[in-house]
């Protein structure tokens, strides 16, 4: 019997994508998988992306399986953090005064650095390996989401170029080029690759693995169910090594059963904000942690196309990175709003959350429709739970930035139930600056939530994060401090409207 290995270790996102559906059993940190070493029980290893480099996930346990898997030339196939595992080193420090450079195995003779890409690709062939066998000049389709991805080779037979994407945006910036996005080895049996969904996308390269162990039909049928039972396991822990459980659907407040609240299209919930770094992206994190783990199927999306700022919330969930992911604004991002809202439909989630971008008003006044958070929220009648963040202006000013955007965002038609004070120092400040919503009758919920203390760095995707530190504690801050069944029953079922004109959003404005 045929056994693939997937890696299961802190940081790695092992339900990101389903990787052709290959894999069969879980490694985990000592290097071992179904009862025994790795390199005597698998065939191959798939490890997938995450933050394994910044979470020093890779044990000398481990790294010595996976060596020796190599050296007996065994497939070891490694995707984005997974490739840089394979690097010889990795920059993590893109906001550092100077390099942050952690070391990978040396297997593929190239080092990372930041470059920050969230992508939909095509990509070019141009090399082969026991992934592109016979392949050479054709093109492949996935999609980038790293923050390190600048790829430097060394002249080495073990660095040889086998993926270029096309890409539209560097760094924020739009500038299209040719990037180099995949390695092999010398011997051919180990690849990198910052290519996400190259298996998912691409049943050619899926083929090419099978054809390599030199499966039958006998051993893929078996493969196809060991796979089943593995992704069955996998779903239901929140995270990995956490003891952390997916429990049966609970009931919410009102004594509904949250398993029937869905029913085709799911209800949706947006998270926005008064501006950047106000947590959003924390708490998205800790609500879908939160409603997986009541039972809940749970989608998450962003708005815009940086799809990295979610994450930390598939880390918890265990969901695949979808088209729909992204939420299309202007030219930015990966699918039209009236197209996500057609996709959820077919994906059986019993509640979607969705993570604004920057302020929830940043863009309105572009002249591309949609270019904003609340265009999104308005085109679909979604309802807002609105976040200000105090570490910066005080609770004070927070207090006055909810109301002002509150204020603009009904006058717009824009249903806003709740409101939450991100990382408040004082709660006695909290309860009085609060007050400013007393008579407030549309306001159902008002939430306060502590600062709270993450390593130094490694707050944010935007930095070197450790998942499994940011995501237990946003789970953990949630559920200690918001009414998480009362913010399953704001979400609402979206209705694609249309978008308003430039005119007509200017009009708002008075303008």
């Amino acid at each position: 019997m045929m056994k693939i290995g997937l890696l299961n270790v802190k940081g790695a996102v092992p339900a990101f994508e389903n990787f052709g559906n290959l894999p069969t059993h879980l490694v985990n940190s000592s290097g071992l998988a179904g009862g025994g070493k790795a390199h005597e029980v698998l065939d191959g290893i798939i490890i997938p992306g995450g933050s394994i480099v910044e979470s020093e996930s890779m044990t000398p346990e481990l790294a010595s399986e996976i060596n020796t898997m190599a050296r007996n030339g065994k497939f070891v196939l490694g995707i984005c953090s997974g490739f840089q595992t394979l690097a010889l080193k990795t920059d993590i420090g893109r906001k550092s005064p100077c390099p942050i450079e952690k070391e990978g195995l040396g297997l593929v003779d190239v080092s990372f650095s930041p470059m920050i890409s969230n992508d939909r690709v095509e990509a070019k062939i141009t090399s082969e390996s026991f992934l592109t066998k016979g392949l050479v000049g054709k093109t492949i389709n996935g999609f980038h989401c790293h923050t390190y991805g600048h790829i430097t080779e060394n002249d080495s037979d073990n660095a040889k170029p086998i993926f270029y994407s096309k890409i539209k945006r560097v760094n924020y910036t739009d500038d299209t080029r040719e990037v180099l996005a995949g390695v092999t080895n010398a011997e051919g049996n180990v690849v990198g690759t910052m290519i996400h969904g190259c298996l998912d996308n691409n049943s050619i390269l899926v083929e090419n693995i099978l054809k390599f162990m030199g499966a039958d039909d006998n051993d893929r049928l078996q493969i196809s169910e060991d796979n089943k039972i593995l992704v069955e396991k996998i779903k239901g822990q929140l995270g990995i090594e956490t003891s952390l459980y997916v429990a049966k659907k609970e009931k919410i407040n009102s004594g509904q059963d949250i398993g029937s609240i869905s029913n085709g299209m799911p209800p949706v919930i947006m998270v926005g904000s008064t501006g950047s770094d106000s947590g959003k992206t924390f708490l998205v994190t800790g609500l879908a942690g939160a409603f997986r783990r009541k039972g809940l199927k749970v989608g998450v999306l962003k708005v815009g196309p940086d799809v990295r700022d979610i994450v930390p919330s598939l880390y918890l969930t265990k969901e695949k990175m979808e088209y729909h992911s992204s939420i299309k604004i202007g030219h930015l991002g990966w699918m039209g709003l009236e197209d996500v809202l057609k996709s959820l439909e077919l994906f059986n989630y019993d509640l979607v959350i969705i993570e604004g971008v920057m302020s929830v008003f940043t863009g309105l006044l572009n002249e591309k429709i949609p270019y904003s958070s609340a265009e999104i929220a308005l085109a679909a009648n979604i309802p807002v739970i609105l976040v200000s963040g105090c570490s910066k202006g005080g609770i004070e000013t927070a207090a006055l930035n909810l109301v002002s955007h509150r204020d603009m965002l009904v006058k717009m038609g824009i249903e806003v139930p709740g409101i939450i004070f991100n990382r408040v120092y004082d709660s006695q400040i909290f309860q009085k600056a609060s007050q400013i919503f007393k008579n407030d009758n549309g306001l159902e919920m008002i939430g306060e939530v502590p600062k709270v203390k993450l390593s130094k760095r490694g707050g944010t995707p935007e930095v070197e994060i450790k998942l499994e530190e940011f995501c237990l504690m946003a789970l953990k801050t949630v559920e200690e401090n918001l009414d998480v069944d009362k913010i399953i029953s704001l979400a609402k079922k979206p209705v694609f409207k249309g978008y308003k004109s430039i005119k007509e959003i200017e009009r708002t404005f008075n303008l």
